[in-house]
């Protein structure tokens, strides 16, 4: 009968002798599972205890068994006290409704079968205190079949009442089959209700901005957050969907895009900035402010996506990235510290990596091929067999065999050998500390390792080909498949060498299964926020994961905003945007926010770095005619639309903000607007948030600025000309062997990711507005295949930076007493 109507049904069958505690521990996991739409309980009397008849969600019981009497009977009337008669109380059904009865505060009074006149049609006995009778679930066909006996309450005393339901025994039958099926696909529907898209009920957080404006760890901390699940409530998220770390954060289940693929996404919004100073110039708090104001003033549904914190900058010079004054995530210590693991399980498999490249390379020097063969296909109980990736290994070789006895001895040498030389590795070891003494090792020195001695060196652990596909994967199976593809070095034949190759793909996968969901966390306002990798802007593409914003653009419904942010300038972190992370999520943004400051400006304009400047609008206009002005031809290279926001210092003056403000609407900006978040929060963006909104409705054209069939080298000279401004591009020797090289290796179709200063639109850093009439060097060319980019290095990049003479540690601190952190910003 279930068949028929499409429900799938599966019989749990539960040992004789199973105890309370195994029962309630199976209905807890259904209760769970989020495949299970609706829970029968057909077990013996004896174990249909109050405790198992508890444990049962309500919305998944399909018999009635945990519902309210009230419920069953339509009446908010007061039951306590009074009689139910039950006629034929056996079975799991009647011994639902007895204990329904009792548990209302009723007396149940049992008849049996033999005891009544009603011997051949009575059932058992249903109560109603309205002077309505309405039976639950039966349908009009069956009406016919029931006879009743009603008593009405006025004919009753206050401690009596009895309504008998007389039904025949094969109408008992049908009517219970039914019954239960129609309780399921209730239950189905309810579920399915449940698992559309819910309007946001976002209750935001107070703020009470003080003066002088206190240190960003008091503010964090003089704000107490929404518990996270409270949150994820607010915003549309079901419980099964949440992986609590704490109070404050928690990881958000990718079955979200399942659940809300049929959603529209909102309106996507990109935060860049012109070239900064050496210290930054905010686009994180212009970014939390922004969507402060969007949420919790105009009331638009609005989520921020930002990358994770590298600890090497929080303890180094940079300090935290959480924004700052009253535009921050909340709370600062969790999102600068740890977080949620991420990075941790980024440097555990990109170290698991560096240890399977330099075991294996230890392993074929030191062993023939048949020792290697058999350790590597090991015989267990008298078989070999190969597992499912040296399968795969034998499939990339040519060789479609499966039985290991099957192979030649060429067959097995080619199986067994890599072959790495080591002159060609490119994998590192890494670490989340700036050490500067990490930046060449030798390893291999101790006489165990027999000699194999070679040099190598750490990058910092957000540098890690790892944390690359961490923020494009757009699900598990692509990120497996982008971990499969990384490759760590070349054979001495030429030939690419993977992780696959190396056996250690798939747990590399396990090790990030649970990093590849994104951490929700609130800003000072209540306003939600999704943390989500963190990848630098200068060596790798700088910008949190598509999941991410996959995620948020589902969730804020179509006319939501989600924004995120690009690292440094516009020329570095949005031109990677726009060409490697919109060509792998295939989203496509609505407007671009460009960040200015007062500050930067003014060096651009010829002013020195990093100094207090005295009022100088000639500066400031030169800046803005230089620096800014090529940004916002960048941004409209890709055809979006631009609005400046221009982050207000307290030293900056009326005179020169409004400069900025009419230049940048003159250089082509749609709007340009003064933001003062850092002082007001959300309401001090106001203003840009309505820019924003105003923009985000115009109709764009966006387009990526190469066609990704181009030469690489062609590639590379239309970002440099277009974008840097540069007059052409020089291609050391190394570079051109390397094009050529990734050419007849296939990967000439993939997307450019220049690994170049931040500090200036040119390759020199001190050159500073928008420099032009220069040659971009190009040094080396090389490849993140399972990323899917190659970067091309323009001057000498470090990827693993140092602490200055005074890094920020010295300042931070814990109250023992308190555990309070202190010194952290």
């Amino acid at each position: 009968m279930a068949g028929k109507i499409g429900l799938n049904v599966t019989q749990i069958c539960l040992a004789e002798e199973c105890s309370e505690d195994e029962i309630v521990e199976e209905l807890l996991k259904l209760n769970e599972d989020p495949r299970v739409h609706g829970v029968y309980l057909h077990l013996p009397q004896a174990s249909l205890t109050s405790r198992v008849l508890d444990t049962l969600k309500p919305e998944k019981d399909i018999d009635g068994c945990v519902l309210t009497l009230n419920q069953i009977i339509s009446t908010d009337a007061p039951l306590e006290g009074k009689n139910a008669l039950l006629v034929g109380g056996e079975g799991p059904v009647a011994l639902a409704l007895q204990c329904l009865i009792e548990k209302s505060g009723m007396v149940a009074v049992k008849i049996n079968w033999s005891s009544t006149s009603l011997q051949r049609q009575v059932f058992f006995v249903l109560v109603c205190i309205s002077s309505k009778f309405e039976l639950w679930y039966l349908t009009a066909a069956y009406r016919t079949q029931v006879s009743l006996c009603f008593l009405s309450l006025s004919s009753l005393s206050s401690n009596s009442l009895n309504i008998v339901l007389s039904l025949s025994f094969i109408t008992l039958l049908s009517w219970f089959l039914l019954f239960v099926d129609q309780n399921v696909v209730h239950s189905c529907c309810r579920w399915i209700q449940e698992k559309q898209y819910r309007p946001w009920l976002l209750r935001s957080l107070k703020l009470q901005p003080l003066t002088p404006v206190p240190s960003d760890i008091e503010i964090s901390r003089a704000q107490i957050p929404k518990p996270v699940n409270q949150l994820a409530e607010e915003v549309g998220l079901l419980p099964e969907e949440l992986e609590a770390y704490g109070r404050n954060k928690a990881k958000v289940r990718l079955s979200l895009l399942d659940r809300l693929h049929t959603q529209p996404d909102g309106k996507y919004v990109l935060v860049a900035g012109i070239t900064p100073t050496p210290l930054g110039e905010g686009k994180s708090t212009v970014t939390i402010g922004l969507v402060q104001a969007l949420s919790a003033h105009l009331k638009l549904n609005s989520f921020a996506c930002l990358r994770q914190p590298s600890q090497g900058p929080t303890f180094g010079v940079k300090g935290g990235a959480a924004g700052g004054g009253y535009a921050q995530v909340i709370p600062m210590e969790e999102f600068n510290l740890h977080l949620t693991g991420d990075i941790h399980a980024i440097t555990a498999a990109n170290n698991l990596v560096a240890a399977a490249i330099d075991a294996r390379m230890l392993h074929e020097a030191t062993q023939s091929d048949k020792a290697l063969f058999n350790r590597l296909v090991p015989s267990v109980n008298g078989v070999r067999r190969f597992s499912p990736i040296q399968i795969s290994r034998l499939r990339r070789l040519g060789f479609n065999k499966t039985d290991p006895a099957s192979l030649t001895p060429q067959e097995v040498s080619t199986f067994v050998r890599l072959d790495l030389d080591p002159s060609t590795i490119t994998w590192q070891r890494v670490v989340d500390t700036n050490d500067r003494f990490l930046r060449k090792i030798t390893v291999g020195q101790a006489s165990t390792e027999k000699g194999q001695i070679r040099e190598t060196g750490f990058d910092i652990a957000v540098a890690s080909e790892i944390m690359a596909i961490l923020a494009l994967a757009d699900s598990l199976e692509d990120m497996r498949n982008r971990l499969a593809r990384m490759v760590v070095g070349t054979s001495r034949a030429g030939q690419p060498v993977t992780t696959e190759d190396l056996g250690v793909s798939g747990a590399l996968t396990v090790l990030m299964k649970d990093a590849i969901k994104p951490t929700l966390m609130q800003t000072l306002e209540g306003t939600p926020v999704f943390v989500h990798a963190g990848p630098f802007a200068n060596i790798a593409h700088g910008n949190s994961s598509v999941l991410a914003d996959k995620l948020a653009l589902k969730l804020v419904g179509r006319d939501g905003f989600v924004v995120t942010e690009a690292g440094f300038g516009a020329d570095i972190g949005m031109e990677k945007f726009f060409n490697i992370k919109c060509r792998a999520s295939g989203l496509r943004p609505n407007v671009v926010v460009l960040v200015a400051t007062v500050r930067a400006l003014k060096m651009h304009g010829g002013g020195p770095n990093v100094r207090k400047h005295t009022t100088n609008l000639s500066l400031v206009a030169g800046g803005c005619h230089s620096n800014l002005r090529k940004q916002i031809q960048i941004a409209h290279l890709f055809g979006v639309p631009v609005v400046v926001a221009l982050n207000v210092f307290k030293t900056d003056t009326q005179a020169e903000i409004e400069h900025v403000c009419q230049i940048a609407k003159e250089c082509g900006a749609s709007d340009a607007v003064p933001c003062h978040h850092w002082a007001q929060g959300g309401r001090g963006s106001l203003e840009l948030a309505q820019a924003v909104n105003e923009a985000a409705n115009r109709p764009g054209n966006f387009q990526f600025l190469y066609d990704i069939e181009m030469p690489i080298a062609e590639k590379i000279r239309t970002i440099a000309q277009k974008v840097y401004g540069a007059d052409d591009i020089e291609l050391s020797p190394t570079a051109k062997d390397k094009i050529d090289y990734y050419n007849q290796q296939g990967y000439g179709l993939l997307p450019i990711c220049m690994a170049k200063t931040h500090l200036s639109l040119s390759h020199m850093p001190d050159k500073k507005g928008a420099p032009t009439g220069f040659v971009l060097p190009i040094r080396d060319v090389r490849a993140s295949i399972g990323a899917g980019f190659i970067y091309p290095l323009v001057g000498t990049m470090s990827t693993m930076p140092g602490l200055p003479t005074r890094p920020c540690f010295y300042d931070i601190d814990l109250d023992p007493v308190t555990e309070e952190i202190t010194g952290l910003f």
